[in-house]
């Protein structure tokens, strides 16, 4: 399942990224485990998309 995030359109997997942080992981690593997704890979991807992860808020936001 977690490839998908890697592939779909990067506002969808952006906001489906952060509502399973808010609701389900306590951490972008809880979530990389629970999601089956390489943190690097999904950090890459966002970056490469203006996206930095917060790990003070869990979350997200465009740099």
């Amino acid at each position: 399942m977690g490839a998908n995030y890697l592939v779909m359109d990067i506002n969808i997997a952006y906001s489906m990224v952060n509502m399973k942080l808010r609701d389900f992981y306590s951490s972008l690593d809880d979530f990389c485990e629970g999601e089956d997704v390489e943190k690097d890979t999904i950090l890459a991807r966002f970056n490469d998309n203006g996206y930095i992860y917060n790990d003070k808020t869990n979350q997200f936001i465009y740099k």
